[in-house]
């Protein structure tokens, strides 16, 4: 499958499409493949949609099959957390390499210490 980003609008019918297929018993590597995503595409968007507040959602309404969607401001907030979050994962991940490294050189300075003392 080839990378390709998604819209909002495209998520919102797609999981309409795959809540449809998991009703009539279709297994979710099925739903996927019909989809044309991958199964882990298909659980990230599924928590997504789950970890989004009340409100507008990705799941079609009750008038035919228009979507009500998730604002655009608050996908490019959402968008904007999850850099800054990885981000700041990645400095707190440097930060303890970092200390972990000063820390074994801190051990073998005491052990040369110590060895040096004992002669």
């Amino acid at each position: 499958m080839s990378k390709k980003r998604h819209t909002a609008q495209e998520i919102g019918v797609k999981l309409h499409q795959a809540e449809e297929m998991a009703r009539e018993g279709k297994f979710q590597g099925e739903i996927a493949r019909a989809l044309g995503i991958s199964v882990m595409t298909y659980h990230r968007w599924r928590k997504a949609q789950q970890s989004l507040p009340a409100g507008p959602t990705l799941v079609p309404s009750a008038i035919g099959h228009s979507v009500n969607l998730v604002e655009d401001d608050d996908l490019a907030r959402l968008r904007d957390l999850e850099l800054e979050n990885s981000r700041l994962r990645r400095l707190v991940t440097d930060l303890l390499l970092e200390k972990v490294k000063l820390e074994e050189d801190l051990l073998v300075r005491r052990d040369r210490n110590r060895m040096k003392q004992a002669r």
